[in-house]
């Protein structure tokens, strides 16, 4: 091997580390409540130190939040959906592959986004509501909509709207059995086909203001 592969493989070792132990963490998470896995439970199932948990990810809360954060994000849907096709072609691929990628962990899904993940944490709120804004600009973007995508705060609202269905489907899916796949996979590809295709050409009609931050009250005129 050449010294420039054996350089380049210890370079990568690390984030090999760092990864096995986050893929662990995420399966402690989803197997137990979150003040029944400790750092050393973690360590134990990744066969490394406590300390070197400590080294990549800090306390467990932050080890945590990394775990939502990879949970509500799941990146590669640019990589494995071909960005071909008619909408609904589009939407149902995207929702399938979602549903492949939330079935590998789906206990630790329906747990980091479950009212009684950590309490009322603000933190992992934020993250929420991040990462919901992240994933829904992508997906318009993975529709065709990105110049679209961005100028219309009401969009975006909708669309975390749209985001909270998808975490309470696969809560009646993973958790309690009572749809199917097939039936969530029915469930949200027509609710955002509804939405992309009938719903936004309806708010392109509606003059309204941008909604990121509240407007001072004012009296209606006679015109409005």
């Amino acid at each position: 091997m050449s010294q420039a592969a054996t350089k380049h493989r210890k370079r990568l070792e690390p984030d090999t580390r760092r990864e096995q132990i986050l893929e662990c963490a995420v399966r402690l998470f989803g197997e137990r409540p979150y003040a029944d896995v400790s750092t050393t439970d973690i360590a134990k199932e990744a066969g490394v130190a406590r300390g070197l948990i400590n080294h990549y990810f800090g306390q467990k809360r932050d080890l945590y939040l990394k775990v939502v954060k990879r949970m509500l994000l799941m990146p590669g849907l640019e990589e494995s959906v071909p960005m071909t096709g008619t909408l609904r072609q589009r939407v149902e691929r995207s929702v399938e592959w979602y549903l492949d990628t939330v079935a590998t962990h789906g206990k630790t899904y329906v747990a980091v986004t479950g009212s009684a993940s950590v309490g009322s944490d603000p933190e992992v709120e934020r993250i929420i509501f991040e990462a919901d804004n992240v994933a829904s600009l992508k997906t318009l973007e993975f529709l065709g909509l990105k110049v679209e995508v961005g100028s219309d705060a009401r969009q975006r609202a909708m669309m975390r709207s749209y985001a909270g269905l998808v975490k309470a489907t696969i809560r009646e899916w993973i958790r309690g059995g009572t749809l199917s796949r097939e039936e969530a996979h029915l469930l949200l590809s027509e609710a955002l086909i509804t939405i992309v295709r009938d719903v936004f050409p309806q708010l392109a009609q509606q003059a309204g203001p941008e909604r990121d931050a509240p407007k001072p009250a004012h009296k209606k005129g006679k015109d409005e």
